[in-house]
């Protein structure tokens, strides 16, 4: 009953986001930028590039772990446990303008994914953070805007996101305080 309330409120808020900003422009922007997200490969990529300068390598390793943190709880433990049905779905009057996706709806994959990378890069180097803060945010809005995740979807990805980094962070941290092992002569 209560899952029920909250997928009806939240459908009006994404009809009231339809009403006010669609537009062939916001379409264009919002169709390319979400495609940033998709399967975490842009910060993947990213991840490997901060491994590979010496200068920056605890920036990458924690991006790899807090991304993998992300794919356990997100995509192997939650969409699956929780199977939360996409907004689209329940609204046959949308017409999306990206591809469906497939899997289920929460958490926002594209949004933990996206805020577990800035927040990463946020403790590491502040203006890396805020650029990656702001693509963020732009990712996590284009769930909305395209219809494929509920408002709740990509706030639980926000804070998974922030988990993700925390932990990531630490274990990075952790791991990087140990000495060398010593090697046989």
């Amino acid at each position: 009953m209560i899952f029920l309330s909250l997928n009806t409120f939240e459908l009006g808020l994404l009809d009231r986001i339809q009403e006010l900003f669609s537009c062939p422009a916001l379409d264009f922007f919002f169709s390319h930028i979400t495609v940033l997200g998709n399967g975490g490969i842009f910060w993947i990529l990213l991840s490997i590039l901060f491994l590979c300068i010496p200068k920056t390598r605890r920036w990458g390793l924690s991006m790899g772990f807090a991304l993998i943190f992300c794919l356990i709880a997100g995509n192997f433990l939650l969409k699956p446990l929780i199977n939360r049905i996409r907004p689209f779905a329940l609204n046959e009057a949308v017409q999306l303008i990206i591809q469906a996706p497939k899997d289920a709806s929460f958490p926002s994959g594209h949004t933990y994914c996206s805020f577990a990378s800035a927040f990463v890069l946020l403790g590491y180097n502040k203006k890396a953070g805020v650029a990656a803060l702001v693509l963020a945010i732009l990712i996590a809005l284009s769930r909305l805007y395209l219809y494929v995740h509920y408002p709740t979807d990509v706030l639980a990805g926000v804070v998974m996101g922030f988990l993700a980094a925390w932990a990531a962070r630490r274990l990075t941290d952790r791991l990087l305080r140990r000495p060398a092992p010593k090697t046989a002569e």
